[in-house]
C-alpha cells in the first residue's frame, strides 16, 4: 500500500483514515454494509495499536537521544511525571537465559560501537527497548546497522541484511558474517 502525501493542510488524520479504509478493503464508503463497517472497526483497532506502538518507540528513541522527561512531557501536552509514568514502562525482565541478555544502557550516540563489539562475540539484537537491546547468543559473528524507518528494504536484503528489530524511528539490521565469534 502506498500512502499519498499529506493533504494540503498537513492533516495526518486524513492520511491515517485513508490507510485504514485501504486496509479494510471496503471500496466506496457510500456502499458500506454491516460487514464493511466491521472491517473498518477491525482495521481502525489495528491502526490504533500500531500508532500506540509508534508513540512508545518514539518516546524511547527520544530518551535514547538525550531528551528529558520534561521535554517529552511538554511535547505530549502532559507533565514530566505523567510522561515518565506512561512511557517509562515496567522494569525489564532480567531473568534471561545464558543465551539471552540485555545490552545497555546505551544511547543513540554509543549503541553502534556496543552492538559491533557484541556482534563480534556472537550476539545479535532481537529487540530494542529504552536504552537497551535484547540480544541472543549465536555461534557466528554478526554485523549491526541502524537506519531510519522506511518501507522498502529490498536493497539491504540483497546485501544480506535482515531486520533484527524495529524501534521507531530506527530499524536495526543484522547480517550473519558466517565466522565463529571471538572470545571475550
Amino acid at each position: 500500500m502506498r500512502l499519498e502525501p499529506f493533504a494540503e493542510d498537513g492533516d495526518l488524520g486524513e492520511v491515517i483514515g485513508r490507510a485504514v479504509l485501504d486496509a479494510a478493503d471496503v471500496g466506496s464508503a457510500e456502499s458500506l454494509g454491516v460487514e464493511g463497517h466491521l472491517r473498518v472497526v477491525e482495521a481502525s483497532a489495528r491502526a490504533e495499536s500500531d500508532v500506540r506502538a509508534l508513540l512508545q518507540r518514539s518516546v524511547e528513541a527520544a530518551r535514547a537521544g538525550g531528551a528529558s522527561w520534561a521535554r517529552i512531557g511538554a511535547a505530549l501536552g502532559m507533565s514530566r511525571q505523567a510522561a515518565q509514568q506512561r512511557f517509562g514502562g515496567p522494569a525489564r525482565d532480567d531473568d534471561v537465559s545464558a543465551e539471552e541478555r540485555w545490552l545497555g544502557p546505551v544511547t543513540a550516540f554509543d549503541e553502534l560501537p556496543e552492538l559491533e563489539e557484541a556482534g563480534r562475540q556472537g550476539w545479535r539484537t532481537v529487540e530494542a527497548g529504552m536504552l537497551a537491546h535484547r540480544m541472543v547468543r549465536t555461534d557466528t559473528q554478526w554485523e549491526h546497522r541502524r537506519i531510519l524507518w522506511r518501507g522498502s528494504l529490498e536493497r539491504e536484503r540483497r546485501d544480506g541484511w535482515v531486520v533484527g528489530c524495529r524501534a521507531f524511528p530506527w530499524i536495526y539490521l543484522v547480517r550473519d558474517l558466517g565466522v565463529p565469534p571471538v572470545a571475550r
